[in-house]
Protein backbone atom coordinates (compact mmCIF):
# COMPACT_ATOMS: atom_id res chain seq x y z
CA UNK A 1 0.00 0.00 0.00
CA UNK A 2 1.19 3.53 -0.82
CA UNK A 3 2.70 5.28 2.21
CA UNK A 4 1.45 8.75 3.10
CA UNK A 5 3.08 11.92 4.44
CA UNK A 6 1.38 15.05 5.78
CA UNK A 7 3.29 18.32 5.54
CA UNK A 8 2.26 21.15 7.86
CA UNK A 9 3.89 24.35 6.62
CA UNK A 10 3.48 27.63 4.77
CA UNK A 11 3.17 27.99 1.01
CA UNK A 12 5.79 29.46 -1.32
CA UNK A 13 4.25 31.07 -4.39
CA UNK A 14 7.53 30.67 -6.31
CA UNK A 15 7.45 26.91 -5.68
CA UNK A 16 10.93 26.46 -4.24
CA UNK A 17 10.26 26.02 -0.53
CA UNK A 18 7.44 25.34 1.92
CA UNK A 19 4.41 23.25 0.96
CA UNK A 20 5.32 23.22 -2.74
CA UNK A 21 8.86 21.90 -2.15
CA UNK A 22 7.50 19.39 0.37
CA UNK A 23 4.91 17.94 -2.02
CA UNK A 24 7.48 17.61 -4.83
CA UNK A 25 10.00 15.99 -2.50
CA UNK A 26 7.55 13.55 -0.91
CA UNK A 27 6.29 12.54 -4.36
CA UNK A 28 9.80 12.05 -5.75
CA UNK A 29 10.68 9.93 -2.70
CA UNK A 30 7.85 7.49 -3.35
CA UNK A 31 5.13 8.56 -0.91
CA UNK A 32 1.73 10.25 -1.23
CA UNK A 33 1.77 13.89 -0.11
CA UNK A 34 -0.96 15.70 1.83
CA UNK A 35 -0.85 19.19 3.30
CA UNK A 36 -2.16 21.52 5.99
CA UNK A 37 -1.28 25.12 5.16
CA UNK A 38 -0.21 27.34 8.07
CA UNK A 39 0.25 30.48 5.96
CA UNK A 40 0.07 31.84 2.43
CA UNK A 41 3.11 33.79 1.30
CA UNK A 42 3.73 36.09 -1.63
CA UNK A 43 7.39 35.41 -2.35
CA UNK A 44 9.97 34.66 -4.99
CA UNK A 45 13.70 33.93 -5.08
CA UNK A 46 14.52 37.49 -3.96
CA UNK A 47 12.35 37.64 -0.83
CA UNK A 48 8.96 37.56 0.88
CA UNK A 49 6.46 40.31 0.05
CA UNK A 50 3.51 39.32 2.17
CA UNK A 51 2.14 36.68 4.55
CA UNK A 52 -1.43 35.74 5.45
CA UNK A 53 -1.60 33.21 8.30
CA UNK A 54 -4.29 30.54 8.61
CA UNK A 55 -6.56 30.96 11.60
CA UNK A 56 -6.10 28.39 14.37
CA UNK A 57 -9.67 27.16 13.71
CA UNK A 58 -9.05 26.60 10.00
CA UNK A 59 -5.72 24.88 10.59
CA UNK A 60 -7.49 22.54 13.03
CA UNK A 61 -10.11 21.78 10.36
CA UNK A 62 -7.41 20.92 7.83
CA UNK A 63 -5.70 18.57 10.28
CA UNK A 64 -8.96 16.88 11.26
CA UNK A 65 -9.87 16.40 7.59
CA UNK A 66 -6.58 14.63 6.87
CA UNK A 67 -6.30 12.48 9.99
CA UNK A 68 -9.94 11.34 9.93
CA UNK A 69 -9.71 10.10 6.34
CA UNK A 70 -6.14 9.27 5.24
CA UNK A 71 -4.02 8.71 8.34
CA UNK A 72 -0.44 9.80 7.55
CA UNK A 73 2.46 7.40 8.03
CA UNK A 74 4.70 10.40 8.74
CA UNK A 75 4.30 14.11 9.40
CA UNK A 76 6.69 16.91 8.44
CA UNK A 77 6.33 20.28 10.19
CA UNK A 78 7.92 23.37 8.68
CA UNK A 79 7.67 27.06 9.50
CA UNK A 80 4.97 27.96 12.02
CA UNK A 81 5.51 31.48 13.32
CA UNK A 82 2.44 31.84 15.54
CA UNK A 83 2.17 30.40 19.07
CA UNK A 84 -1.57 29.70 18.67
CA UNK A 85 -0.96 27.67 15.51
CA UNK A 86 1.80 25.70 17.23
CA UNK A 87 -0.64 24.89 20.05
CA UNK A 88 -3.23 23.64 17.54
CA UNK A 89 -0.67 21.41 15.80
CA UNK A 90 0.54 19.96 19.10
CA UNK A 91 -3.04 19.35 20.23
CA UNK A 92 -4.04 17.54 17.03
CA UNK A 93 -0.86 15.46 16.75
CA UNK A 94 -1.38 14.31 20.35
CA UNK A 95 -5.10 13.64 19.79
CA UNK A 96 -4.46 11.46 16.74
CA UNK A 97 -1.22 9.92 18.07
CA UNK A 98 0.68 10.95 14.96
CA UNK A 99 3.66 8.82 13.94
CA UNK A 100 7.13 9.68 12.60
CA UNK A 101 6.96 13.43 13.19
CA UNK A 102 9.87 15.31 11.56
CA UNK A 103 10.12 18.84 12.92
CA UNK A 104 12.12 21.44 11.00
CA UNK A 105 12.22 24.26 13.60
CA UNK A 106 12.40 27.18 11.18
CA UNK A 107 13.48 30.11 13.36
CA UNK A 108 16.28 31.92 11.57
CA UNK A 109 16.49 33.02 7.93
CA UNK A 110 19.66 32.48 5.91
CA UNK A 111 20.25 36.23 6.35
CA UNK A 112 20.34 35.69 10.12
CA UNK A 113 16.97 37.36 10.77
CA UNK A 114 14.76 35.84 13.48
CA UNK A 115 11.55 34.50 11.93
CA UNK A 116 9.45 33.66 14.99
CA UNK A 117 8.82 35.38 18.30
CA UNK A 118 10.32 34.38 21.64
CA UNK A 119 6.87 33.32 22.82
CA UNK A 120 6.40 31.06 19.78
CA UNK A 121 9.83 29.48 20.40
CA UNK A 122 8.83 28.71 23.99
CA UNK A 123 5.59 27.02 22.88
CA UNK A 124 7.48 25.10 20.19
CA UNK A 125 9.95 23.81 22.78
CA UNK A 126 7.34 22.89 25.38
CA UNK A 127 4.53 21.53 23.20
CA UNK A 128 5.79 20.45 19.78
CA UNK A 129 9.37 19.22 20.08
CA UNK A 130 8.43 16.48 22.60
CA UNK A 131 6.16 14.96 19.92
CA UNK A 132 8.92 14.72 17.30
CA UNK A 133 10.75 11.61 16.18
CA UNK A 134 13.54 13.89 14.98
CA UNK A 135 14.22 17.65 15.03
CA UNK A 136 16.32 19.14 12.22
CA UNK A 137 17.76 22.55 13.22
CA UNK A 138 20.45 24.36 11.28
CA UNK A 139 23.40 25.86 13.17
CA UNK A 140 21.76 29.20 14.17
CA UNK A 141 18.62 27.32 15.31
CA UNK A 142 20.76 24.77 17.12
CA UNK A 143 22.43 27.60 19.02
CA UNK A 144 19.04 28.94 20.10
CA UNK A 145 17.74 25.54 21.19
CA UNK A 146 20.92 24.37 22.94
CA UNK A 147 22.23 27.68 24.29
CA UNK A 148 25.67 26.71 22.94
CA UNK A 149 27.74 28.66 20.40
CA UNK A 150 28.50 26.23 17.55
CA UNK A 151 31.81 26.83 15.76
CA UNK A 152 33.63 23.48 15.80
CA UNK A 153 32.85 19.78 15.48
CA UNK A 154 33.16 19.45 19.26
CA UNK A 155 30.62 22.27 19.69
CA UNK A 156 28.29 20.46 17.29
CA UNK A 157 28.48 17.23 19.28
CA UNK A 158 28.00 19.06 22.58
CA UNK A 159 24.98 21.00 21.26
CA UNK A 160 23.42 17.88 19.76
CA UNK A 161 23.74 15.94 22.99
CA UNK A 162 22.33 18.90 24.92
CA UNK A 163 19.26 19.19 22.66
CA UNK A 164 18.62 15.46 22.45
CA UNK A 165 18.85 15.08 26.22
CA UNK A 166 16.77 18.17 26.97
CA UNK A 167 13.98 17.34 24.52
CA UNK A 168 14.16 13.52 24.70
CA UNK A 169 14.17 13.19 20.92
CA UNK A 170 16.62 12.53 18.09
CA UNK A 171 18.34 15.61 16.64
CA UNK A 172 19.86 16.14 13.20
CA UNK A 173 22.01 19.28 13.35
CA UNK A 174 22.49 20.50 9.79
CA UNK A 175 25.91 21.88 8.93
CA UNK A 176 24.92 23.66 5.71
CA UNK A 177 25.83 27.03 7.26
CA UNK A 178 29.46 25.86 7.35
CA UNK A 179 31.86 27.41 4.83
CA UNK A 180 33.60 24.41 3.28
CA UNK A 181 31.39 21.43 4.00
CA UNK A 182 27.84 20.26 4.55
CA UNK A 183 28.48 17.88 7.45
CA UNK A 184 25.40 16.95 9.48
CA UNK A 185 25.31 15.22 12.88
CA UNK A 186 22.54 12.87 14.02
CA UNK A 187 22.10 12.00 17.68
CA UNK A 188 19.64 9.20 18.44
CA UNK A 189 19.41 7.47 21.83
CA UNK A 190 22.77 8.93 22.79
CA UNK A 191 24.53 7.57 19.69
CA UNK A 192 26.34 10.02 17.39
CA UNK A 193 26.41 9.57 13.61
CA UNK A 194 28.17 12.04 11.32
CA UNK A 195 27.11 12.44 7.67
CA UNK A 196 30.14 13.93 5.92
CA UNK A 197 29.63 15.72 2.60
CA UNK A 198 31.41 18.35 0.55
CA UNK A 199 29.51 21.55 -0.09
CA UNK A 200 27.88 21.57 -3.54
CA UNK A 201 28.91 24.70 -5.43
CA UNK A 202 25.48 26.03 -6.32
CA UNK A 203 24.09 29.44 -5.25
CA UNK A 204 20.53 28.21 -5.79
CA UNK A 205 19.70 26.74 -2.39
CA UNK A 206 16.18 28.05 -1.78
CA UNK A 207 14.22 25.39 0.12
CA UNK A 208 17.03 23.00 1.03
CA UNK A 209 15.84 22.65 4.65
CA UNK A 210 12.25 21.97 3.59
CA UNK A 211 13.46 19.43 1.06
CA UNK A 212 15.70 17.50 3.46
CA UNK A 213 13.09 17.22 6.23
CA UNK A 214 10.38 16.16 3.75
CA UNK A 215 12.63 13.48 2.25
CA UNK A 216 13.40 12.18 5.76
CA UNK A 217 9.65 12.02 6.50
CA UNK A 218 8.98 10.12 3.27
CA UNK A 219 11.69 7.58 4.10
CA UNK A 220 10.39 7.10 7.65
CA UNK A 221 6.89 6.59 6.22
CA UNK A 222 8.29 3.82 4.02
CA UNK A 223 9.71 2.04 7.06
CA UNK A 224 13.39 2.99 7.00
CA UNK A 225 15.15 3.45 10.34
CA UNK A 226 16.13 7.03 11.12
CA UNK A 227 19.81 6.74 10.16
CA UNK A 228 18.92 5.23 6.76
CA UNK A 229 16.13 7.78 6.26
CA UNK A 230 18.59 10.64 6.79
CA UNK A 231 21.25 9.07 4.58
CA UNK A 232 18.80 8.58 1.69
CA UNK A 233 17.36 12.08 2.16
CA UNK A 234 20.82 13.66 2.01
CA UNK A 235 21.63 11.77 -1.20
CA UNK A 236 18.40 13.06 -2.74
CA UNK A 237 19.11 16.66 -1.66
CA UNK A 238 22.70 16.62 -2.93
CA UNK A 239 21.56 15.18 -6.28
CA UNK A 240 18.88 17.88 -6.60
CA UNK A 241 21.54 20.55 -5.93
CA UNK A 242 23.95 19.00 -8.43
CA UNK A 243 21.25 19.13 -11.13
CA UNK A 244 22.06 22.88 -11.27
CA UNK A 245 18.60 24.26 -11.98
CA UNK A 246 18.92 28.03 -12.45
CA UNK A 247 15.66 29.96 -12.12
CA UNK A 248 14.90 33.42 -10.78
CA UNK A 249 16.96 36.49 -9.98
CA UNK A 250 17.89 35.46 -6.41
CA UNK A 251 18.72 32.20 -4.64
CA UNK A 252 16.74 29.88 -6.88
CA UNK A 253 14.98 26.57 -6.20
CA UNK A 254 16.34 23.04 -6.44
CA UNK A 255 15.45 20.67 -9.26
CA UNK A 256 13.23 18.42 -7.14
CA UNK A 257 12.27 16.40 -10.23
CA UNK A 258 15.83 15.73 -11.42
CA UNK A 259 15.15 12.00 -11.47
CA UNK A 260 11.73 12.18 -13.12
CA UNK A 261 12.20 10.13 -16.27
CA UNK A 262 8.90 8.31 -16.74
CA UNK A 263 6.68 8.35 -19.81
CA UNK A 264 4.61 11.34 -18.69
CA UNK A 265 7.60 13.56 -17.94
CA UNK A 266 8.70 13.64 -21.60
Amino acid sequence: MKKTVLTIAGSDSSGGAGIQADIKTITMNGAYAMSAVTALTAQNTTGVRGIIESSPEFLAQQLDAVFEDIFPDAVKIGMVSNAELIEVIAEKLSEYKAQNVVLDPVMVATSGARLISENAVNVLVKRLIPLARVVTPNIPEGEILSGIKIETADDTEKACREMSGKFDTAVLLKGGHGVADANDLLVENGELCWFLDERVTNPNTHGTGCTLSSAIAANLAKGYDLKSAVEKAKRYLISALKANLDLGKGSGPLDHGFNLTGEFSK
